[in-house]
């Protein structure tokens, strides 16, 4: 049954932002997934306040997570050196590199380019100990990869965030493929190890309901095999996008995958990557936060370095804010988005080709003129947070009424109050309830150094649009 939320307002409803005294901090463990890349180590709260105008201004947004954690572990795979350029630093790809160097691979990471020895499926470590964050791409793609090298054995650990998160799709998977791999604390999870002897082949078939990322794993360890692998997928996969990425990334690298027009059927015969130069794309799910402080303020933001050219679908949220009333304007290599006096609502919105938008569409929702529905992302509970939950709890809290659906949100118009607010360690929830606080009357932010996971730079960069934000 839908949970339908009352907004009440915080206990700070009322008093408006409040003056934030340093206050010292530890740095976070790495079992929290922090890096020596946060941006923001020891500061525990953001406080985000009202911009009281439109803003106005060019981002350029940093590279995509997705295409970065690809594009690492393709590289190391393959034969050769590969130069990758456009890296995001941000705490997944630092994880990424880090147990790339721990294999025994030659990295050299200047700014956000990287020079990577590529080792031919064989890594150079006879054993290792490898520690992936919270980094979920890496948890989904790596296994595979190395239990299709000839030898090796690796423990793999995770942040205690990942460890919850599913994954046993993809071992039973992999298992069928001959991987050897022994789980520790819990069936099919996180930490394992992986007792590399190579993968021999075979027809296998795998659910794409739950996550694509699991069928990315596949595809991407498939060509290391000894022998042809196929694989059926038993029904429609959760974003299918990213699994048309994948096979980019792959065919970057020079593997190709065979495969029918509806990703329902895969075939791919043993291989070698080659490597080779390759640019990483900019995020576009970080491009959302951006063009969303437009959408909200009424002002204009131009994202110069993401445009219609790519595959990534949350670049689609940018249709959503068309039907909303925004003006948008898209070339190949940028967009600019510019809002409306008064946002539209009354719309109902399948979130999944774009589910990693649904917390911004729902951080922009209560300044609409009617309800937006979220529909079709149950699959977004099982992701750093219970995202739906989540969500929905935060907006009761800053006084919007909000129905909880299983597959979704229904958020209807309102003035949200300030609040302090909890991110749960999930840098979506962050960056959403940012953007809404710079709308609203503010809000306090939890922990806000989770936004290092994708991107790190995102408080100073929407300072730089004239947000006023604080940190302690």
């Amino acid at each position: 049954m839908p949970r339908r939320y009352r907004g009440k307002g915080s206990l700070a409803q009322g008093k408006g932002p409040r003056y934030l005294h340093a206050m010292s901090a530890t740095a976070t463990a790495d079992a929290d997934g922090r890096s020596p890349w946060t941006g923001l180590q020891g500061v525990r709260f953001a406080e985000v306040r009202p911009v009281g105008r439109p803003v106005s201004g060019t981002v350029t947004v940093p590279g995509s997570k997705s295409f970065t954690n690809r594009a690492l572990l393709l590289a190391a795979a393959a034969k050769g050196p590969s130069t990758l350029s456009g890296l995001l630093r941000s705490d997944d790809s630092y994880w990424c590199v880090d147990a790339l160097k721990r294999l025994g691979v030659g990295v050299e990471v200047d700014g956000t380019t990287v020079r990577i020895e590529g080792c031919d499926g064989r890594w150079p470590a006879a054993e290792a100990e490898l520690f992936i964050g919270s980094a979920g791409t890496i948890g989904r793609f790596l296994p595979g990869i190395l239990a299709a090298a000839p030898g090796g054995k690796y423990r793999v650990r995770a942040s205690r965030q990942l460890e919850k998160r599913p994954v046993a799709p993809l071992m039973e998977a992999l298992a069928a493929l001959g991987a050897k791999v022994t789980h520790h604390d819990q069936p099919g999870g996180y930490p394992m190890t992986i007792a590399a002897s190579g993968l021999g082949g075979g027809r296998l078939s795998m659910s794409g309901k739950v996550s694509s990322q699991f069928i990315s794993g596949i595809l991407m360890a498939a060509p290391l095999a000894s022998s042809a692998v196929t694989i059926d997928i038993l029904d429609d996969i959760v974003q299918s996008d990213y699994v048309r990425m994948t096979l980019d990334a792959m065919a970057a690298f020079g593997v190709e995958a065979e495969h029918d027009a509806g990703l329902s059927r895969f075939d791919l015969e043993p291989q070698r990557y080659r490597g080779r130069s390759y640019a990483i794309e900019a995020d576009a799910s970080t491009t959302t936060y951006f063009v969303a402080l437009a959408a909200v303020t009424g002002g204009r933001v131009v994202v110069d370095n993401i445009g219609t050219g790519t595959r990534q679908p949350d670049l689609r949220f940018i249709d959503v804010l068309e039907r909303m009333g925004c003006a948008v304007e898209r070339r190949a290599d940028r967009i600019a988005v510019t809002g409306p006096q008064q946002l539209r609502g009354n719309l109902s919105v399948d979130m999944k080709p774009m589910s990693d938008a649904t917390l911004t569409l729902a951080a922009v929702a209560p300044f609409a003129d009617g309800p937006i529905a979220m529909t079709g992302v149950a699959h977004i509970r099982k992701h750093e947070s219970d995202r739906i939950a989540v969500m929905a709890e935060a907006l009761a809290k800053l006084g919007i009424d909000v129905e909880e659906r299983a597959d979704g949100l229904v958020v209807s118009p309102g003035q949200p109050r300030y609040a302090e607010l909890d991110t749960h360690d999930d840098h979506r929830v962050a960056m959403s309830l940012a953007v809404l606080g710079a709308r609203a009357q503010g809000v306090r932010l939890s922990d806000p150094g989770c936004v290092s996971k994708t991107c790190p730079v995102f408080f100073e960069e929407i300072r730089a649009l004239g947000v006023p934000v604080s940190l302690a």
